[in-house]
């Protein structure tokens, strides 16, 4: 973990992935004091409001955290000099091939940059043009996911950039020697999500965390893209009613489409915004049944609340453990 700590300037290598409604002020200050790397959730948010959970985010803990901008949302530059006012010393571009001058305007404050690449040749060409590190997510891990898994991933990349580059391995982690696993495959450290959502501080609702303890690894489900003209990312999530309302919004955004009514990159939006909201629903109103309960696989592990500190203390444990044997 040596490189991956050195890079984000902490004790563990151990990045909390990025969940909207989840990662905010309180989780993320909980998981950078526990020596892992907390990371804001930007999500849909307006630049006021990321300059807010920044500011209330520094107030909670001194040491690094880093910020998770989707590389659609229409004000990213605005929200990138947020970051910049802020000196945010990492930022994560999300969601898609990060848009013309946002690594640089991104570099030009100082900041690192970390991506996320589907393919071997994209994660090339993104590292040359000047991202300092590369998240590698299989299909197993919550919310946005791409098709392959995890352990392919990291059997196709990590020998191919680990010994020039810091890469993080995602998706489906739940214990610590599996990060024993992709450490010894050469990452330079890990990003958990699911692990961490039902932590002690997540302010994820009572609901929303019960729903995550009763649930198992065939639970967590992704969803189905109905029209191939909506580029619709396959969205991890706990099966219920709001698993079918997807459905039926797809429906009508291609309807909305054929008559004309948006255009593509429109489109795209409502679908984000439909998720936006379902999330909302079911972290902070606890509406379980039509919200959106984004879940990796490792759900099944998830099974108490705990406070972040021992989380972190059980996984590099175990992950030690694994090591020495």
């Amino acid at each position: 973990m040596a490189r991956g700590r050195a890079f984000l300037g902490t004790e563990h290598a151990i990045l909390c992935g990025a969940m909207s409604w989840v990662s905010e002020r309180n989780l993320v200050a909980a998981i950078s004091n526990a020596g892992g790397f907390g990371v804001i959730a930007c999500g849909a948010m307006t630049p006021e409001l990321l300059d807010t959970e920044i500011a209330a985010t520094k107030a909670l803990t001194a040491k690094p955290f880093g910020v998770n901008l989707i590389t659609m949302h229409p004000q990213l530059f605005d929200l990138i000099a947020v970051c910049a006012k802020h000196k945010v010393g990492h930022v994560v571009l999300a969601g898609g091939i990060p848009p013309k001058g946002s690594v640089e305007a991104i570099k030009e404050f100082g900041a690192k940059v970390l991506v996320f690449a589907p393919t071997l040749a994209l994660a090339k060409k993104l590292l040359r043009s000047g991202a300092d590190a590369l998240v590698i997510e299989g299909s197993e891990a919550g919310g946005h996911i791409g098709p392959v898994a995890t352990s392919v991933l990291a059997q196709e990349f990590l020998p191919a950039l680990a010994e020039d580059h810091v890469v993080f391995v995602a998706g489906g982690i739940g214990r610590g020697d599996m990060i024993a696993a992709y450490l010894e495959m050469g990452a330079s450290g890990v990003q958990l999500g699911t692990r961490f959502a039902c932590a002690t501080e997540s302010i994820a609702h009572p609901a929303f965390k019960a729903a995550f303890f009763r649930a198992n690894a065939r639970d967590a489900v992704a969803s189905v893209q109905i029209d191939p003209r909506l580029p619709v990312i396959p969205v991890r999530a706990l099966k219920n009613k709001g698993t079918e309302e997807f459905t039926a919004k797809q429906v009508e955004v291609a309807r909305m489409l054929d008559e004309g009514k948006v255009d593509m990159a429109q489109a795209q939006l409502e679908i984000e915004h439909f998720w936006a909201g379902a999330l909302r629903r079911a972290v902070i109103d606890g509406d379980v049944e039509n919200g959106s309960l984004m879940a990796g696989q490792s759900v099944g592990m998830v099974t108490q609340e705990e406070p972040v500190a021992e989380i972190m203390t059980q996984l590099m444990s175990e992950c030690e453990a694994a090591l020495t044997r």
